[in-house]
């Protein structure tokens, strides 16, 4: 058994569920000003209709009146005034066809232009008062009059006249649409200026909601802090402390595990010490050649298991909380690359690396940012650091420090044998290695990401030429 096929309905209510909440209150505030339109053209064709035959209506009773005043009975006949100038008065208007007829009994043809058809369902007239109808003639819709008078002298049989007026209804047409057009013009007008307010109207409700949706798209995934959102409506303002207590639940969770990994890595800190120093105590006093692959084992276990909790310090301390609440200074990026790679050059030496800082001219000013420099500096490490770790004995690191444009731009380019370039973006995630050689955790490149976007910069790799690996950090340049 197969299930129903949604209606059209549903359809559409689907589709506008799913659409754009400022278009779906436009159509539901503008669709019943369109039905009203319409409704109000329709009722207003109809009165201007109905007034126009009215005035017609008058037109024909008095023409037939007329008419049958040129009609008077003498004797056991008739007497007919009718000269020429008066039937060119009648069939004056050649847009506006006139016929007439005069008959006794009704239906015997006596005078006119044209045999009328008589009113239909009057089987005992009523005398003097005028019967309004519609009919053809010549295939063309007139409106007549039919009047019924009596005729004869007193004493004789009674006998009936009957006067009628045709007038096509194109006047009648005319008039109602020349009525509907001056009506409905302004209110077209109307409709439009109120259709403008509308949209006006819905724009200013809704633009708390673009400022609410501003305030989320231009946050950092971990930015928790609430939403800032006071000058809005009471229903916005509910969203607004329902995500800001989402946001503070979830704050206090990753505060909870950041606590957790920081407490965790402070006392894992000086076991793994202690176990690194035995380790070598161990190595160097060792008499056993069968016991010396395994003590070396568990020291490079201990070193790795100490630079784990190293990185994973400077995580927690690069994180957003933790970096707020640290002071920032002028830091010249000149003068801490310099420092880093004084520091570096040791393991550069021990690893058979070429470590250096690219010149720059006597005259050139500092490239300063405002930061932290304890973060920055553990940035600029972990840069030198990781190049040192992977490019391989024989390979060349060189710093770069410049100002381009507003920002200050320090690259660390090695000639080691480099990353794909389809895995440049995943090297800035947390416990990601592009290669398992050496003692790395896949920290440093994320911990480098975590303090450059703290101090409002951009951090990307690309191929270095002609092979290697160049890291940019791109930071505000303070002027």
């Amino acid at each position: 058994m197969t299930a129903p096929r949604p209606t059209l309905l549903r359809r559409v209510g689907a589709s506008m569920a799913r659409g754009s909440l400022h278009r779906k209150l436009l159509l539901w505030l503008l669709l019943p000003q369109l039905v009203l339109w319409i409704a109000a053209a329709f009722v207003t064709y109809n009165v201007a209709r109905r007034y126009a035959e009215q005035g017609i209506d008058a037109s024909l009773a008095q023409a037939t009146r007329s008419l049958a005043r040129q009609v008077k009975p003498i004797g056991n006949g008739l007497f007919i005034d009718f000269p020429r100038a008066a039937q060119d008065i009648i069939e004056a208007d050649p847009d506006d066809r006139v016929y007439y007829m005069v008959s006794t009994p009704p239906g015997q043809f006596i005078l006119g232009n044209k045999r009328l058809p008589l009113p239909a369902g009057v089987e005992t007239p009523r005398l003097r008062e005028p019967y309004f109808y519609d009919a053809r003639v010549d295939d063309m819709r007139v409106r007549l009059a039919a009047l019924y008078l009596p005729i004869g002298e007193a004493g004789s049989p009674p006998q009936v006249m009957l006067v009628q007026i045709a007038r096509s209804q194109a006047s009648r047409d005319g008039l109602a649409r020349a009525i509907l057009q001056d009506t409905v013009l302004p209110l077209s007008a109307l409709i439009v200026l109120m259709s403008m307010i509308v949209w006006a109207g819905i724009r200013a409700g809704l633009a708390p909601l673009a400022r609410l949706r501003a305030l989320v798209e231009d946050r950092a995934p971990n930015d928790l802090a609430p939403l800032q959102l006071e000058a809005a409506p009471q229903e916005l303002r509910s969203l607004a402390r329902a995500l800001n207590d989402l946001l503070a639940a979830v704050q206090e969770s990753v505060a909870a595990q950041r606590r957790f990994i920081g407490n965790a890595a402070h006392q894992l800190r000086t076991p793994l010490a202690g176990l690194k120093s035995q380790t070598e105590i161990a190595l160097q006093t060792n008499a056993d050649p069968a016991l010396a692959p395994r003590l070396k084992l568990v020291h490079e276990g201990a070193v790795r298991s100490a630079h784990l909790v190293n990185q994973l310090m400077a995580l927690a301390r690069a994180e957003p909380e933790a970096a707020s609440a640290l002071p920032r200074e002028p830091v010249d990026l000149r003068t801490l690359a310099a420092e880093v790679a004084a520091e570096q050059v040791p393991r550069a030496l021990q690893r058979g690396v070429d470590l250096g800082v690219e010149d720059a001219p006597d005259d050139a000013p500092p490239v300063r940012v405002k930061g932290v420099p304890g973060l920055l500096r553990e940035a600029v490490a972990n840069l030198v650091d990781n190049a040192i770790r992977y490019a391989g004995a024989g390979a060349e690191v060189t710093l770069t420090v410049r100002a381009h444009g507003n920002e200050a731009v320090l690259e660390v380019a090695d000639t080691g044998p480099g990353v794909p370039p389809d895995q440049h973006e995943a090297l800035f995630g947390r416990f990601y290695r592009a290669s398992n050689e050496g003692p790395g955790v896949g920290l440093g490149l994320a911990i480098v990401r975590e303090i450059v976007q703290r101090h409002g910069g951009q951090v990307s790799a690309s191929a270095a030429r002609p092979h290697g690996l160049r890291v940019r950090i791109a930071l505000p340049l303070l002027t």
